[in-house]
């Protein structure tokens, strides 16, 4: 019979309760159960660009900015935009509102426009507080019970907060993110369907 030494059974516990924690980091924010995926799929890839032929119209997301405005997704027709679901809460969110900062203002002329939907945030002060903090120059629907990102059902789940939609000039869904972004993975994103007429 072979007896280990305490130290190893402490590097042992250390290492088990090390894998939970390292799952939840790599899902960010993301709250709750497996994430919603439009091919069915148990654990759906966190990039995924979808073929024309195999797009879906986005869902009528609609409602008050941040600052009070009604905005609408249908009165970007004709543009690419992307949505991005994020919360002052989250730490991810924090990382990548840099990137989609910096990605809004060098794709603006190309003709791609960002939206914001806040959700879960307590406050509008919170939300606004971010935006000014990342220098955010973009609209954000606020969506604190998350209605407008339930629209979505089916291409994310309400738990996968930062979440990124791209949606093309014909209003239809492009690619999905299930993650926060680095500059280089929104640009790769983006880059299939700014090529398309």
């Amino acid at each position: 019979m072979t007896t280990s030494s305490p130290g190893a059974g402490i590097a042992r516990r250390t290492a088990l309760l090390a894998l939970p924690l390292a799952a939840l980091a790599a899902v960010g924010c993301s709250q709750g159960g497996a994430q919603d995926d439009s091919s069915g799929s148990a654990a759906p890839r966190q990039l995924l660009t979808i073929a024309a032929a195999d797009r879906k119209p986005a869902p009528d997301v609609r409602g008050e900015t941040l600052t009070g405005e009604q905005l609408a997704l249908a009165d970007y027709r004709g543009k690419i935009v992307v949505v991005n679901v994020w919360g002052s809460w989250c730490n991810p969110c924090r990382a990548e509102a840099p990137h989609l900062q910096k990605v809004h203002q060098d794709t603006e002329d190309q003709g791609v426009a960002f939206l914001g939907i806040n959700t879960r945030d307590s406050t509008r002060r919170n939300a606004l507080a971010f935006e000014k903090d990342y220098g955010i120059t973009y609209p954000s629907l606020w969506d604190p019970d998350g209605r407008q990102l339930l629209k979505f059902k089916g291409t994310i789940s309400p738990s996968a907060i930062p979440s990124t939609v791209v949606i093309d000039r014909d209003g239809r869904i492009a690619a999905r993110a299930l993650k926060a972004l680095s500059e280089a993975e929104l640009r790769e994103l983006l880059a299939p369907v700014l090529k398309e007429g």
